[in-house]
């Protein structure tokens, strides 16, 4: 099969929250290391785990997502598992990725985590309660990479790898904080559809990402002092909520003082919290979502340029094509012939 090739979601579950008919791009999850090997203990045998969801995301020169989730048979030992590869050989382009397993219960009936709400002794007399075992891939390119590499205040190997600088394969283990599984989890069970599905796991990528580097960097100097009014949960929820906005409004531009009364917070605030929580200024961000967006929509949705840009809201196409250029290295149209 072709990596262009599309497949429909295979052998779901009665509760699986994806649409029959929904089409997705075929990624192989064949990549090193064996993940999902690595989480049970030992190398995973033919028939030995039953796939229940399958799905991708690849559109050329964005960043690649695959996930799937396995049925975990009853006395199966695993654990969350994370690695961080990368691959340049000589003269050649290089790669990025993150692989991760989680593993958690669901119900066939309630979805993930339904019986369970009941209480223990509920959730263990369900017949429809199952375990499962979730394997995620995401490749990211250089241009996905950039906006990491800026925030870094020193070079190490790190950096080396974020910038493709290094020849050779790493393998480096990721540690599995809780703010990462939790974003994994919201990843396999959220329920966006269509192109608010491609807008919400970009972002999502990207905040993987940071929290990842992050996690590798533990110790390091951030870039960014911290900021004392980020220690109260209220004014982090604050912060978490405008990025939702932002999110929401990917085709329908929002001011930084639009944002900060949304939520509340002094713009000054706003814009200081969101740098330290997500890597990345507003506009930034705002800016690169609006951007991987508009790929999905040439590349999957088959719109023209202009659809594209008055979708995005932009007053001309030649201000979209501009922006489009310098964040992707490509022109519209570039892509639509591909």
């Amino acid at each position: 099969m072709s990596k262009d090739a599309k497949l429909l979601k295979i052998g779901a579950i009665p509760s699986t929250p994806f649409p029959v008919g929904c089409v997705y791009l075929c990624i192989p999850m064949t990549a090193h290391p064996d993940i999902l090997g690595i989480s049970i203990g030992h190398p995973v045998m033919a028939g030995e785990l039953e796939l229940i969801q399958e799905r991708g995301r690849s559109i050329p020169g964005s960043w690649r997502y695959g996930y799937r989730r396995h049925r975990r048979p009853a006395g199966m030992q695993s654990e969350d598992t994370g690695m961080l590869v990368y691959d340049k050989p000589p003269g050649r382009t290089g790669t990025l990725g993150l692989r991760f397993c989680v593993t958690g219960h669901s119900c066939e009936r309630h979805g993930e985590g339904g019986c369970e709400a009941e209480g223990s002794a509920a959730a263990d007399a369900c017949k429809d309660r199952y375990s499962f075992i979730d394997v995620f891939r995401l490749d990211f390119g250089s241009i996905q990479l950039l906006p990491f590499v800026k925030g870094r205040s020193r070079p190490d190997e790190l950096q080396e790898l974020l910038t493709f600088r290094k020849e050779g394969s790493v393998e480096i283990p990721i540690p599995m904080e809780s703010r990462i599984t939790d974003c994994l989890r919201e990843v396999s069970s959220h329920a966006y559809r269509d192109q608010h599905e491609d807008i919400y796991l970009n972002a999502q990528a990207q905040i993987l990402m940071l929290y990842v580097i992050e996690a590798l960097s533990s110790g390091e100097e951030s870039a960014v002092p911290a900021c004392k009014f980020l220690a109260n949960e209220l004014d982090r929820d604050k912060i978490v909520r405008a990025r939702e906005i932002l999110i929401r409004h990917i085709g329908e531009p929002i001011t930084i003082r639009e944002l900060s009364r949304k939520v509340a917070i002094n713009e000054c605030y706003l814009k200081k919290g969101f740098k330290v929580l997500y890597g990345s200024t507003i506009f930034d961000f705002y800016q690169g979502q609006r951007m991987e967006h508009a790929r999905y929509l040439l590349y999957e949705k088959g719109l023209s340029v202009s659809e594209v840009s008055l979708q995005l809201g932009y007053s001309s196409i030649s201000h979209f094509s501009t922006a489009f250029k310098k964040h992707t290295g490509l022109k519209p149209c570039e892509l639509l012939g591909r």
